[in-house]
């Protein structure tokens, strides 16, 4: 067999590989999305009120409530997944999150069933939270684990990339409910559809992540610590976790932010349409899925590091001056440029940090350190972006106030960043040995 036939055979696997075990990544996110694209409806069929703010702002706390369960789904989770294997609990992440989906599709609202809808919807969020709190960590410690040698970076950047196709697919499906449904009927029942459309796509992910394979670096470790070993382990590497923390900060916000925060701000802040909303959060969507693997790639040849500090920096310098410039002439170009510029920041930023925090982990409790950092970042700030972005603006009246939210984020990366530096440097002066990667 020649040589360019088995580079082809083996990309053509790293390619399936990468599909099937993102594709259940691909459902958390979507899921998240579709939530924080139709808020304002949900919160009228669920949190009905003479205060549209006030019923606004409750539906934004649910979406984030989802987020609180994350760390308890990461230590518990984790565990699994560290124990029994990465395979094993792909699927049942996949399983628990469907739960939630198809709770939140199916649920009457507020006229019909009173109080116990709005609490039926919470419960469906927390469930979605407490999966989606290892689901990040499971498919980036996979994809970590089968890159090949010098892929690292290109290879995992595919977790976040997948969630860019979560975000591509659930705003053209918001454009086509908005084409074909009048404003009263997509704000009365057509916010369900895209909810039913994720539980019909269950079926088949459930068919193609049951073809993963597990990964030759867990199968061939003879010892697979249990729950109260890896709980040990994560809280001896606590300032690890906390360090890693502390940069998934940076993505979690500018994320939610650029996703599932435009179109509520694009329509109740800028006064645009509906479909101009959906319409950034597509090109955004498209801008991070291009740049994702791009920046993942390059930070396979110049290192994790440079990256990470370069681009939060110029989160830091530039952030909150873009979004000023953007509230003081609000077009369409400009939130369109704006936002290209914001999805250019978090990309670059992202395609880096995911691959350094998935290396910097120690091997026996990856998947569980990985998703405390994940999930822990994501709870106190990340999930809760839509509405702190909501509450300054409307405690400040400045429209220009998330920026200084995503500057504050960005200032918490470049802590982590350098703390990690330092942490793996101690560790290798310790140890004698690169058992942690400092690029």
């Amino acid at each position: 067999m020649s040589s360019s036939h088995s580079l082809q055979k083996s990309s053509q696997g790293g390619a399936k590989t990468i599909f099937s075990v993102t594709s259940g990544n691909f459902l958390e996110m979507y899921d998240f999305m579709v939530f924080g694209y139709y808020a304002t409806a949900i919160a009228k069929t669920f949190f009905p009120g003479d205060d549209p703010f006030a019923s606004l702002m409750l539906t934004l706390m649910t979406f984030g409530a989802g987020f609180l369960m994350r760390p308890l789904g990461a230590i518990i989770l984790g565990a699994y997944i560290d124990h029994h294997g990465r395979r094993k609990g792909l699927l049942l992440t996949l399983g628990l999150m469907a739960i939630g989906t198809l709770t939140i599709a199916l649920v009457p609202g507020y006229a019909t069933l009173g109080a116990a809808a709005p609490i039926l919807i919470l419960l469906g969020r927390l469930l979605q939270g407490f999966s989606a709190g290892v689901e990040l960590g499971g498919v980036s410690v996979y994809l970590a684990e089968v890159a090949p040698k010098g892929r690292k970076g290109f290879y995992v950047s595919w977790q976040s990339g997948s969630q860019q196709v979560a975000v591509i697919f659930a705003a053209l499906l918001g454009l086509g409910l908005n084409h074909l449904l009048a404003k009263d009927a997509v704000t009365e029942w057509g916010w369900r559809i895209p909810f039913v459309v994720g539980c019909m796509i269950v079926p088949f992910l459930f068919y193609i992540r049951r073809m993963l394979e597990e990964t030759e670096a867990f199968s061939q470790r003879k010892h697979h610590p249990s729950m109260s070993q890896i709980v040990r382990s994560v809280g001896q590497n606590w300032a690890l976790v906390l360090a890693g923390m502390l940069m998934v900060v940076t993505t979690t916000v500018m994320f939610y932010m650029i996703t599932a925060f435009t179109p509520t701000f694009g329509k109740t802040v800028l006064m645009m349409s509906d479909k101009q909303s959906f319409l950034v959060t597509l090109f955004v969507g498209i801008s991070n899925l291009f740049w994702l693997p791009v920046m993942g790639a390059l930070s396979d040849r110049v290192g994790r590091r440079p990256l990470l500090i370069i681009f939060t920096i110029l989160m830091i310098v530039t952030t909150w001056p873009v979004l000023h410039w953007l509230v003081g002439s609000p077009t369409f170009a400009h939130l369109v440029e704006a936002e290209l510029w914001l999805s250019f920041l978090y990309a670059s930023y992202n395609g880096a940090m995911v691959v350094y925090l998935a290396e910097i982990m120690p091997a026996e409790v990856r998947a569980t350190g990985f998703s405390m950092a994940y999930s822990l970042a994501t709870a106190l700030f990340g999930g809760f972006t839509p509405a702190v972005s909501s509450y300054l603006i409307h405690a400040t009246g400045d429209k220009a106030m998330p920026g200084v939210w995503l500057s504050f984020a960005a200032v918490c990366g470049l802590i982590g960043t350098l703390l990690i530096g330092r942490m793996v440097k101690q560790y290798q002066a310790r140890h004698g040995a690169v058992s942690l990667s400092a690029s």
